[in-house]
């Protein structure tokens, strides 16, 4: 899977533990991610992360 880093404050969404403080289940591509997923320390959008590169 995948890991994307939030290019504002450096958040890693791991999809393989999801973001269970917003309701987002372990492994969740972050692709299917809702729309209006926010970071959810800085609150960027989705378009402000990219692929990690591993």
């Amino acid at each position: 899977m995948k890991k994307y880093i939030c290019e504002l404050c450096g958040y890693i969404y791991d999809p393989e533990i999801g973001d269970p403080d917003n309701g987002i289940g372990p492994d969740t591509e972050f692709e299917d991610l809702p729309g209006d997923w926010e970071c959810p320390i800085c609150g960027a959008g989705k378009v402000d992360f990219t692929e990690v590169e591993e």
